[in-house]
């Protein structure tokens, strides 16, 4: 079972997960963050993804922290397309000793989830920020603006935004822009907007488009991914 909150790091999400044996379990889709996780006393980060990522290992209690798209990076000091589709230990990145104490405290912590939390805010808290740019490159195409129009707004040039968004989501503002509109798509049609309705309100050309890019994305058919458990 599945459940999140609003953390207290500005933008993010704090979640827990209990996976079964239920071959039906919902796929991680495609969203344009990074992920902190806690599972069996290891630190992990979920890189970017570019496709669904569907859990393996069969039971399993997972904790998450969730970073807005391009704040990962800034986070845990790793540019974005190193980690773009991947799931690595923490000691991958970090020295073993600071691994292991951060470990440790979560570890110790009656309940992982506030203690994993706790790491992420101190982890943070000791980063420089994410560019505040990207950060608005992330707004403008969330709201559906095209790559072009909004690289004018922010007055970049192609090269150096494509450069910049590899770092900071792992893959370049059209990818970004086509994950967003996924997440835009879903969420509407999960809140009963049908699905030719909701392709017009995302911008896709048609249903069939839509369709042919969740599949893409996501490896179902719209119908099928909606109708899996949260």
């Amino acid at each position: 079972m599945y459940a999140e909150r609003a953390s207290r790091l500005t933008g993010a999400v704090v979640w827990r997960n209990t996976l079964d044996d239920d071959p039906a379990v919902r796929p991680v889709l495609p969203d344009g963050c990074m992920d902190l996780l806690w599972n069996g006393g290891r630190l992990l980060v979920a890189g970017p993804d570019t496709h669904a990522h569907v859990p393996e290992g069969g039971p399993a209690h997972w904790a998450g922290v969730r970073f807005p798209p391009g704040v990962g990076p800034a986070v845990l000091g790793v540019p974005a397309y190193e980690l773009r589709d991947l799931r690595v230990e923490l000691t991958d990145l970090w020295p073993a000793a600071d691994v292991r104490r951060l470990g440790g405290r979560i570890a110790a912590a009656g309940d992982p989830v506030p203690a994993l939390e706790e790491v992420a805010l101190a982890c943070a808290a000791d980063a420089d920020p994410p560019d505040p740019l990207l950060g608005r490159l992330v707004a403008a195409l969330d709201a559906g603006r095209p790559v072009a129009v909004a690289a004018d707004e922010l007055g970049i040039g192609a090269r150096q935004l494509h450069r910049r968004s590899l770092a900071a989501f792992g893959y370049g503002p059209k990818t970004l822009a086509r994950v967003l509109r996924l997440q835009r798509a879903l969420a509407l049609a999960r809140g009963g907007v049908p699905l030719a309705a909701t392709a017009a309100r995302c911008g896709f050309a048609d249903q069939a488009h839509l369709t042919r890019d969740v599949k893409e994305l996501t490896g179902l058919p719209p119908g099928e991914l909606l109708g899996r458990r949260q």
